[in-house]
């Protein structure tokens, strides 16, 4: 599929790139998006969770009240989860999210991103750009000339630029990143995606293995 390549002013430059069609126009696999989502999302967990159960309680440990004749159930100790200041019963523990996910599987996920992102039209193709100094004043102009200003914005970068990227690090709804660290998750997260030029050899190359 043909895109048409706009300028940093938003204009179209009259330049055409051929999106390849085994990236950006396969039959999307939505198990696969859900699994890389998932392992994207489980990675960001901590994973240091942790609730004191009845041995890490301190409190007295003789019986509370005699075994019968109460009318009640019988009980053997204060730090019982059933009693106010109790240990909690079945209480979250220090664990590892992460789940292992086969590298085929990840590349048909992002191309079943992108492919999905294509079908909607909301990917644009950018000529590479530049700033002078990092500013974010300079970045916030390009968003208004793209109309992405109060959207989620991702941008994907051909070559590491600091200036660019330092530019759009305090705008909350935009994301600057390199060809080698798109998912599966900031694609589907972002309303438009922004790929410059010099990032689409790297994409395909990543994903056409």
């Amino acid at each position: 599929m043909k895109v048409a390549v706009v300028d940093i002013n938003g204009k179209n430059t009259g330049r055409e790139v051929e999106l390849s069609a085994d990236v950006f126009a396969i039959e999307p696999n939505n198990h696969a998006v859900y699994l890389d989502v998932k392992q994207y999302l489980a990675n960001q967990r901590q994973g240091t969770h942790k609730s004191k159960e009845r041995a890490e309680i301190s409190g007295s440990t003789r019986k509370i009240k005699k075994q019968k004749g109460t009318g009640t159930a019988r009980a053997g100790s204060i730090k019982s989860g059933i009693f106010k200041g109790g240990g909690r019963m079945f209480g979250p523990r220090p664990r590892n999210y992460s789940f292992k996910l086969n590298k085929g599987v990840k590349r048909l996920a992002r191309k079943s991103a992108l492919t999905m992102k294509a079908n909607d039209s909301a990917i644009v193709v950018m000529e590479d750009f530049n700033f002078d100094s990092p500013k974010t004043k300079n970045f916030t102009n390009v968003l208004k000339a793209l109309g992405v200003e109060n959207k989620k914005s991702l941008f994907v970068l051909g070559a590491t630029n600091n200036n660019v990227y330092l530019s759009s690090r305090n705008l909350k709804g935009s994301d600057v990143i390199m060809n080698s660290e798109l998912s599966t998750y900031k694609i589907l997260n972002a309303n438009k995606l922004v790929l410059l030029e010099s990032s689409l050899e790297g994409i395909e190359s990543n994903l056409s293995k």
